[in-house]
Formats: structure tokens, C-alpha cells, sequence
């Protein structure tokens, strides 16, 4: 292709900075190229020197050349570092994230899908809320169908790149009862009506005016000259389509599309990406050209040979391997700790960080990366108990987070009826038809009593005051449900009580049914919590550690350790990186595994592989031999990944943990000692992972007539261990624990 004219520019030598697989990647302008970037190899200043060189030999003007980025923080940066190159500020760029840049294409083009240009873009609050009143219309029940659910099985249709029309039956939902793709062309017409878009439509609707409009599709093939993609691993099905439309111009148009990423490191086909995309580029794009950049500057040798070996065990993958460009790449062996138990190992990681601190390393250069939130709890507290300042990075603290919020507000009250300010988080959570109106009935009648909002909804409940029908029903079975859990506290004791409130309030099966991503995560930190309680002699000193708990240090400024998940830890590196939790079940996680078999497994050692190469000179895995479940403590098996790692670059210690991990009964832990006996009696409950409990004398069997205190009496249609399925005359079907009921 013949250069467009040059703009007037200096010329500095901005390839010398580059090594040979770098300078190979810019300088391959003609022709579609993917660049396989290892983690640390300079991904960022080849895409951005590839950007500029472009520009500079005249091969393109600025708005001819098409850059897509995942984050705008991403985008800034490139554009700052091209304007940095060129010597004077980049103007008139398509430089941006998905998001944007189809929001820009689709301004223009808005006829051809029944906006007007001036559409509005709904936030997440207004989706759900619209979504909603399409539910309501089609007479869907809510309570059985959240519209979160809903609206999480639209989001993955429009990931896919299907509009309602191509949604065929292999691709159908049985949610809402097989309703789901009628509630699906429904929201889309409310969308049209009200000229509004959400941030699905964006790419969805360019995508079918690409495809249904060559027109439109011609005017950008021969005004974009060049593409270029950043973290290409992490694209959807949808991003895919989009892409691929816009660059596979005809003939006799070159077909200039370069798209960097790393298959090593796709780590999100929970939120939709596609690793598929980056192994069948040479498929989509015959004769492309493939560059691998595996000169790593960042971690030392031991550590790159680590990950290398580690991600050598996938069988999905393009292949390459890291290799040192550093001139200092000798260094520590990965350091893998075997621990007795998982509070050791909190003690273990908290006790080495504040020994790098005395030996002069800045805790910003620190990070705790765990597999699942709810891992952070332990760290959290025995870094609050040493004063190490840290940081949860991607998320809230522990007990910030909205569930445990929530949950806290619920043993608030139980602890002290007249806590208001927790009654009122959660008298309505989970939706109980509550809403204001009712709630200020309810302080009006406090105020008149002057008692206290539990107090006021007790009085609302026996007089009928200001409330009727379902709402009275529910209140009136939330404030029977405080008096009974209360009662149980003494002799079921506060571990039991809890995991037993946060189950009949219907506050776990609300996050059940909740079909979000985050979903399993905060069921997760909920048992998390349900363990915490089991550390206490009681729910008041449990309560009271919390408070101090929440008392530290707020301020985010200044040196502090970073805790996070692997996955908020792609992109970021530091000094020192503490890997806890390599165990079967955990990481590997036994759901992910669960779900998606072999291809979770590839991706759950990509996660490992992330993990390890955060690490610029020291990297220390640990496992432990016995973790706590609910309120006992199981035996744990190694990750498979550890078996996995090169003994020449691993130092391993701590074996012995594992042997008396062997030869000790977990039980023996609780034998003695004031809850000892509490803690026998702690059995599952609902959602609450535990030991296998004796089974009981006086077992239950299909057709037994029984009473239960809240849903009356019944019949069991069903036994599982402990769990009884129960027609009940007034209240239906429902699961519920054996000891919850007696026989009729």
C-alpha cells in the first residue's frame, strides 16, 4: 500500500528501544499479525510504538487507524504514550474501549436500529428497574425470577451477538418458565420506545448494522486502514464479531488488523471471554503472521521457569515460553510453604511481610493474591492485629462488603432488638414488600410509643396497623423468626443460630437465586463469616471485635500491603507475592471444575499462572493441611498445580505440617474446651458446607406426618441425610433440616 503523505513531524529514533521480537511486532504493519505477549515482555510499549511508528512513516492518518482497548484507563495511557512518541498531542483518534468506540458508531447510525441519535445510555440501576416493569407486564413472578437473573441471561444472549430474532431453541433458556426470550424482545422494544441503549446494545446493535447494512460496512472498511487490539485473549463473542467484521476488508483492500494478547492469561470466561478467539486468529485471518514476545522483564529466573512449567500442562494453548531480559534474573526459588492449618498460614504470610518490612521493603511492593473473597477474612485480621497497613484491592474489606453488611445487621438485632439503624437495613432485605411507605408507619409509631423500631413492627403486626395482606404476613413471620432464633441462642448456641437465620430469613437463597457473576462469591463470604463466629465464646463478643475491627485506619493513602483476588490482579506486579490457599477444592476451584470439567482446569491453572508471574523476585505459595469448614475442620488436599512445579526452581518446606496432618484427627482440634460441645452439635444448614454428622437414631421416613414451628404441619415426600422434603398443608412443598421438626 502507498503511503499517505507524512505529516511533518521529527523523526526520533523510538526503535532502538525495542528487542528484536519487539521491533519485528511494530515493524510488521502489512498483513493481520498477532503478537503473542508473555506476561512482562513490553506488550504495552508495542502496541503504542506500532500505533505512533504507523503514523510517523506515513502510512495512515490518525482517524484511519482503529485502536480498541478494555479499560479507559488503558486508552489514556496509549494515548499519552503515542502523543509522547509523535512530539506533539494525537488528535482525532479512534482510540478507545469497546464500549466507546461502538457508542460513537452507533450515534451516527441510530436510524437503522429505531434510535435517534441523541439516545440515552441506561446504567445498571435503570436496566434493572425497566426490566422489571417489562417482568410485571408479562405477569412473571419476581420472587421466583429475580430480575437479576432475568437480566443475566439477557446480557450473556447479547455477549453472544443474538438479538432476540436470532435466539433459536439450541440457544433458548428454560428461565421464566421458557419466558425468557419473549421478556427478552419485550425490554428491547421498551428500550426503543424510550430511545434508550444499554450497554449490551452498544456492541450488539453495531454489530447487526454491520451485517445487515455493506454500506455502512464499506464506509469503514476503506476509512479504517489499521486495527489494532489490546488483551485480544479477553474478548467476547460479540467484541469478536465486531472486530472481525470491520477487518476482514475484500480484495483488493490489505486486511491490516495486528491484535496483541496472551492466551496464557485468559482468565474471565465467567464474564464471557472467548479464549477461542486468539487460537483460531490464524484460521480467521490465513497468512497472518504470528509474533511471540517472550523476553521477560519483570521476574526473575526461577520464577519464569515456575509459570512456564506450570502453563506447559494445557493442552489449549499456542505455546511459547518466558525466557529472562532482565540483566539481574537470578534469583530466590519459588518458595512453597506446607502449613498445619489455615490460621497458621494467616500467621505464616502476615509474619514474613512484617519481616520484609523491617528489612527495608516498602509494603506497597507486597500482595496477598487469593483464589476467592472470602479468603481475605483471615488475612485481613491478623494483619489488623500486627498494625500492618493494607489495602483490599478491586473490592471491599471483609466485612464492608454489602452481604456481610447485611448479615451483620441481621445478628445486630438478634444480639440488641433495639439496634434501629440495623433493623432498618434489614427488615426489607430480602424484599419482603416493605418498602417506605411502611417503613414510616413504623417509625411514626415508634416515636408515639416510643420504643423501638422492632418494637413498633411487632405492635403494626398484632394491631394491623398500617399494614395488610402479604406485607403484614411477611413482617409478622421476620419478627416470629427474631423471637425464635433468640430463644435458640442458648442452647444451640450463636454459630447454629446464625447459619439458621440467615437461612429461614431467606437472605442466603436470595443470593441463591441471584444469577449474577458475584453471586457464588458472596454465598461464599456469608459461610466465610458463619467460620469467623466459631473464633468467639459469643455473639456479643463476636459483634464487639467487628466494631474495633471497623475502627482501623480507613485512610487508603500511603505505604500498605494490597490484598486482592488473582483475577484483580492481572496487569499489576509487585516485589513480593504471597500465594495462599494451592488446595484441591479451592484452587483448582471444585465449582469452576464442577461446571466446566477439563476446560475450567486449563483455565484455573492460567489463573496459577497469572498469579506467579505477578512476582518480580519473590514468590511464595502455601497450602494448608487442615482448613476450618463452618465450624469444624477437614483435612486438605495439595493442588495438583504444586506437583506441577520444577523442583529445581522450588524450594519446598513445611512438610512435616502434612504428615501430622496424617496421623492427627481433625476432631481431636475440638475435644476439649467450653465449645467443645457447641461445636459437635453444628451440623449443614442450607447452604453451610460441614462435616458429615452421625445419623440419627430416631431417623424420619416418606409418609411420616410432622410439625414444623413456622410452616405447621405436613407429610415427607423426601429424605436427603438430614434434609426432609415436606408438603405442608398451608405453607407447599419445601426443603427443610430434620431437627427443625418433630413428628405429628
Amino acid at each position: 500500500m502507498a503511503p499517505v503523505s507524512a505529516p511533518n513531524l521529527p523523526q526520533p529514533d523510538y526503535l532502538s528501544r525495542l528487542n528484536p521480537e519487539q521491533r519485528a511486532a511494530v515493524e510488521a504493519v502489512d498483513g493481520p499479525l498477532l503478537v503473542l505477549a508473555g506476561a512482562g515482555t513490553g506488550k504495552t510499549r508495542v502496541l503504542t510504538t506500532r500505533f505512533a511508528h504507523i503514523l510517523m512513516s506515513g502510512r495512515a492518518r490518525p482517524w484511519q487507524v482503529l485502536a480498541v482497548t478494555f479499560t479507559n484507563k488503558a486508552a489514556r495511557e496509549m494515548r499519552e504514550r503515542v502523543s509522547a512518541i509523535l512530539g506533539q498531542p494525537a488528535e482525532g483518534l479512534w482510540l478507545g474501549t469497546f464500549h466507546a468506540l461502538c457508542a460513537r458508531m452507533l450515534r451516527r447510525h441510530a436510524a437503522l436500529v429505531g434510535l435517534q441519535t441523541n439516545f440515552t445510555i441506561l446504567d445498571a440501576d435503570d436496566q434493572l428497574r425497566l426490566l422489571k416493569q417489562v417482568m410485571e407486564a408479562a405477569r412473571i413472578d419476581a420472587k421466583r425470577w429475580p430480575p437479576n437473573g432475568t437480566m443475566g441471561v439477557i446480557q450473556r444472549w447479547k455477549d453472544r451477538g443474538l438479538t432476540p430474532e436470532r435466539v433459536t431453541a439450541a440457544e433458548d433458556s428454560d428461565w421464566a418458565n421458557g419466558a425468557a426470550r419473549a421478556l427478552y424482545a419485550a425490554y428491547q422494544r421498551r428500550l426503543v420506545e424510550l430511545n434508550a441503549a444499554d450497554f449490551g446494545d452498544l456492541l450488539l446493535h453495531v454489530t447487526e448494522i454491520l451485517r445487515t447494512n455493506p454500506d455502512v460496512l464499506a464506509e469503514y472498511h476503506r476509512g479504517f486502514r489499521y486495527i489494532l487490539v489490546d488483551e485480544y485473549q479477553d474478548t467476547n463473542l460479540v467484541q469478536y464479531l465486531w472486530l472481525r467484521l470491520l477487518a476482514q476488508r475484500p480484495e483488493p483492500l490489505p486486511r491490516n488488523i495486528c491484535c496483541v494478547g496472551d492466551d496464557d492469561q485468559s482468565i474471565y470466561s465467567w464474564r464471557g471471554a472467548e479464549i477461542e478467539n486468539i487460537l483460531r486468529f490464524e484460521k480467521d485471518f490465513p497468512g497472518a503472521q504470528v509474533v511471540r514476545l517472550e523476553s521477560n522483564y519483570r521476574s526473575t529466573k526461577p520464577i519464569l521457569a515456575a509459570a512456564s512449567a506450570l502453563i506447559a500442562h494445557n493442552s489449549g494453548r499456542l505455546g511459547k515460553t518466558l525466557r529472562p531480559g532482565r540483566q539481574d534474573a537470578e534469583g530466590e526459588r519459588v518458595q512453597v510453604l506446607s502449613l498445619w492449618d489455615s490460621e497458621e498460614e494467616a500467621r505464616a504470610v502476615a509474619g514474613r511481610i512484617e519481616q520484609a518490612r523491617r528489612d527495608g521493603m516498602p509494603l506497597r511492593e507486597i500482595a496477598i493474591l487469593v483464589r476467592a473473597g472470602f479468603q481475605t477474612r483471615a488475612f485481613e485480621e491478623r494483619m489488623i492485629a500486627l498494625g500492618i497497613p493494607y489495602r483490599v484491592v478491586g473490592g471491599a474489606k471483609f466485612y464492608e462488603r454489602a452481604e456481610i453488611r447485611d448479615a451483620m445487621a441481621y445478628l445486630r438485632v438478634l444480639n440488641q432488638p433495639a439496634d434501629d439503624l440495623a433493623f432498618e437495613r434489614i427488615v426489607n432485605t430480602p424484599k419482603r414488600g416493605l418498602g417506605d411507605t411502611a417503613l414510616r408507619a413504623m417509625h411514626e409509631i415508634a416515636r408515639r410509643e416510643a420504643v423501638p423500631l422492632s418494637t413498633a413492627a411487632h405492635l403494626m403486626v398484632e394491631r394491623g396497623e398500617a399494614l395488610r395482606g402479604k406485607a403484614r404476613q411477611a413482617l409478622m413471620e421476620l419478627m416470629q423468626g427474631f423471637d425464635r432464633w433468640r430463644a435458640a441462642l442458648p442452647t444451640e448456641g450463636h454459630v447454629v443460630t446464625t447459619a439458621t437465620l440467615l437461612d429461614e430469613s431467606g437472605y442466603t437463597e436470595m443470593w441463591k437465586q441471584d444469577r449474577s457473576p458475584e453471586a457464588p462469591g458472596r454465598l461464599e463470604n456469608l459461610k466465610e463469616l458463619v467460620r469467623a463466629l466459631s473464633e468467639f465464646e459469643s455473639l456479643a463478643g463476636f459483634l464487639d471485635h467487628v466494631a474495633l475491627v471497623m475502627e482501623n485506619d480507613e485512610n487508603a493513602e500511603g505505604d500498605r500491603c494490597s490484598l486482592m483476588t488473582l483475577h484483580a490482579a492481572k496487569g499489576l506486579e509487585f516485589d513480593m507475592v504471597f500465594l495462599p490457599g494451592w488446595e484441591e477444592g479451592l484452587f483448582p476451584s471444585q465449582r469452576s471444575l464442577d461446571e466446566g470439567g477439563e476446560k475450567a482446569l486449563e483455565e484455573e491453572r492460567r489463573l496459577a499462572y497469572v498469579g506467579l508471574t505477578r512476582a518480580r523476585r519473590i514468590a511464595i505459595v502455601s497450602h494448608a493441611a487442615n482448613r476450618r469448614i463452618y465450624a469444624n475442620w477437614t483435612s486438605s488436599i495439595p493442588s495438583r498445580f504444586l506437583d506441577e512445579l520444577p523442583e529445581a526452581h522450588v524450594t519446598r518446606a513445611g512438610g512435616a505440617a502434612q504428615e501430622r496432618s496424617r496421623m492427627v484427627s481433625a476432631p481431636s482440634v475440638f475435644t476439649a474446651g467450653p465449645l467443645a460441645s457447641r461445636r459437635a452439635r453444628v451440623i449443614e444448614a442450607g447452604a453451610w458446607e460441614v462435616q458429615a454428622r452421625p445419623a440419627r437414631s430416631d431417623a424420619f421416613a416418606v409418609g411420616d406426618r410432622i410439625f414444623h414451628q413456622k410452616f405447621g404441619y405436613g407429610r415427607i415426600t423426601g429424605v436427603d441425610d438430614d434434609k426432609l422434603d415436606i408438603d405442608f398443608e398451608k405453607a407447599g412443598s419445601k426443603r427443610v433440616l430434620d431437627r427443625f421438626v418433630e413428628r405429628g
